[in-house]
């Protein structure tokens, strides 16, 4: 967990401890869209432990570093969709970022997500423009 964590969850729904901070300490997401909100405030906040926990074993790399020389800045997240199908997921978002002094950019990405042993993992998306 981060050495101060904000007040508002960089998710945008609401404060980080009834958020994304319960999850970031160890509960399990309830659904594959609230999994996928606390892996964009990981982002946010540089939580590689979290991220990687996260992710399905089959598609996890060996090591996450944020390391982006000039550091994205998150700016927002806006979720269009969430579909689940019995322990499979889908969730659609653009997440909108600064990276240094530039222009704010958008990241869109069909995410899919797998349930397994009672938790859901992020196991790989398809970024759009």
């Amino acid at each position: 967990m981060p050495a101060s964590p904000p007040e508002a969850c960089p998710c945008g729904r609401g404060d980080y401890a009834h958020c994304c901070g319960p999850l970031h300490a160890g509960s399990p997401a309830p659904d594959a869209e609230a999994l996928m909100r606390s892996r964009y405030s990981a982002y946010a906040l540089h939580l590689a432990d979290y991220l990687l926990a996260t992710w399905h074993p089959s598609t996890r790399p060996a090591t996450l570093a944020f390391d982006e020389q000039p550091p994205l800045c998150w700016l927002g997240l806006d979720v269009k969709r969430h579909a689940a199908d019995g322990d499979r997921a889908v969730v659609e978002f653009v997440a909108r970022y600064r990276q240094g002094g530039g222009s704010a950019g958008r990241m869109r990405e069909t995410s899919r997500f797998l349930r397994e042993g009672g938790r859901w993992y992020y196991v790989d998306g398809d970024v759009a423009g």
